[in-house]
């Protein structure tokens, strides 16, 4: 076994390295997002098709262990139990991974979709089909299947093998001890960066999106004050509950966080066209499944229109630049089951509560479309961020759903940045599953100051085009992670075969 780590170089480097990223986007915000968007488009455009096997080469990998052998494997040892019961479970990993995302974009893209579809005409019964499948596609089962790859190999070299909870433990069978000098600094560095950056930029602009929801009530007019003031608000937040550990701020929060969510979706589809999201729902999921294959695996070869770049390769470089914060977090709260079991849960559940999500609000909100309905049509063009405000305009309470929705925002972010700030103590303290207390304030108050100086200088759009360069390189760390880790999960399944005909234990 690999002895654990305590050397502190991490933390260093990630805090000279983000102290330096700041200051650039703070001081040369226009010319850092010029030089991070030409990496950005470069990779998009010439290894879109690299991205695009990556993440099919990961689901497959993630039904594979479905259905083999090696499910039965736990992550910990032989029979240990989970650490978390299951709904707290699913509700903590849905949470951390996509939970604010499908709030923000869960209306908004579908309709972008359907005005402005890949091929065919646009806003016509066809192109309201193809957005809604279009967006289960970028927030179905290829996503799920990275952060099901990643986090199972985090939590099993961890747990089963006992090495530290950070990513580098997941290239050990292939680097050895070499996973503790300095090639295992800059994997875990990197890593701390891209979480860092990606959940700081996600919190400047999320802020746009409660700041739309106040103006929609009436409460506050939008404003770089109030977004800055919201900035704060959440960050303290998310420090109390980060304070409060994995066991009782994080965990509450999440279940709280998915009680609202539930009771915001209940009521659209109560009191929104429910046959229509009924019909949606079937309609929705099968013609995504029946098309999983050609979508999945589409280059846009012969069109070469560039939405597919703008879109699909996108979300794939966003979904796996995110890989290292979620898998991280889910590895961690994921101690105790089979990989069987972990399959189930992180690629099924969470795509299934997703689907229900994307349809509820989208395909509601492309019925009123259809209709003739240019409400929420005209403000996902003009601000994606007011387009939920707009679709819960047209039902029945809209004030008080739209209260709701801005509480379920607020605590989607709250749970991102404790979650992320778990994570980000974990790789920076060497692996450890309990950091201390200051370093955890440390964290979670550095993606505050992150996003509040970034949003007031300018530069918050060039760290996240950064956070989302680093999608490439980490794909092919991805590949790597994902071919040691079936290498050790068929090796030890051996070894606990042969240790049960010996009549001893494999761990």
């Amino acid at each position: 076994m690999i002895p654990r780590t305590k050397t502190p170089r991490v933390f260093w480097a990630a805090t000279l390295a983000v102290g330096l990223l700041v200051a650039l986007g703070a001081l040369q915000g226009p010319a850092l997002e010029e030089a991070f968007g030409s990496f950005q488009k470069w990779s998009t455009v010439n290894a879109g098709w690299f991205l695009i096997l990556t993440v099919n080469v990961l689901l497959l990998l993630a039904f594979y262990l479905l259905a083999s052998p090696v499910g039965k494997l736990r992550i910990g040892r032989d029979g240990e139990r989970p650490e978390f019961g299951t709904l707290t479970w699913l509700s903590m990993l849905f949470s951390a991974g996509m939970g604010i995302g499908l709030v923000f974009w869960g209306v908004a893209e579908p309709i972008l979709h359907f005005e402005s579809p890949p091929n065919g005409d646009p806003s016509t019964a066809r192109a309201a089909s193809n957005a809604t499948v279009l967006t289960f596609l970028h927030w179905g089962l290829h996503a799920w299947g990275i952060y099901c790859i990643m986090g199972l190999a985090i939590g099993y070299f961890a747990f089963r093998h006992r090495l530290p909870l950070t990513i580098r433990s997941s290239l050990a069978p292939l680097l050895g001890r070499r996973i503790h000098g300095p090639l295992g600094d800059i994997i875990d560095t990197t890593a701390v960066i891209a979480t860092l950056f990606g959940l700081a930029t996600s919190l400047g602009l999320g802020t746009m999106q409660i700041a739309a929801g106040l103006d929609f009530l009436g409460w506050a007019s939008p404003s770089l004050t109030l977004e800055l003031s919201l900035i704060a608000v959440i960050t303290a937040v998310a420090i109390g509950s980060v304070s409060l550990g994995l066991h009782v701020g994080v965990r509450r929060l999440s279940e709280a966080n998915m009680i609202l969510a539930g009771a915001l979706m209940l009521f659209v589809f109560l009191a929104g066209p429910t046959l229509p999201i009924l019909n949606g729902l079937l309609q929705n999921t099968g013609a995504y499944l029946s098309r999983l294959i050609t979508l999945g695996t589409w280059t846009d070869t012969y069109q070469r229109s560039g939405w597919q770049e703008s879109w699909t390769v996108f979300y794939w470089a966003w979904w796996i630049a995110w890989a290292p914060f979620v898998g991280t977090f889910i590895a961690r709260i994921s101690r105790g089951r089979t990989v069987r079991e972990y399959v189930l849960g992180v690629l099924l559940a969470p795509a299934g509560m997703t689907f229900a999500w994307l349809t509820v609000f989208g395909t509601g909100s492309l019925h009123f479309a259809l209709a003739g309905d240019s409400t929420i049509v005209t403000a996902a063009a003009d601000n994606p961020s007011t387009a939920l405000f707009a679709y819960l305009d047209l039902l029945p309470l809209a004030k008080p759903a739209a209260a709701l929705a801005v509480l379920v925002i607020v605590l989607f972010f709250v749970t991102s940045s404790d979650s992320g700030s778990l994570v980000v103590d974990s790789i920076t303290s060497g692996g450890h599953l309990n950091p201390p207390l200051p370093q955890r304030v440390y964290w979670a108050s550095m993606e505050g100051v992150v996003a509040a100086t970034l949003l007031a200088t300018g530069g918050l759009t060039a760290l996240q085009a950064g956070s989302i360069a680093t999608g490439l390189p980490f794909a092919v760390i991805l590949l790597l992670i994902a071919y040691a880790l079936l290498k050790t999960l068929h090796r030890d399944l051996r070894r606990g075969r042969a240790a049960s005909s010996s009549g001893r234990t494999a761990i």
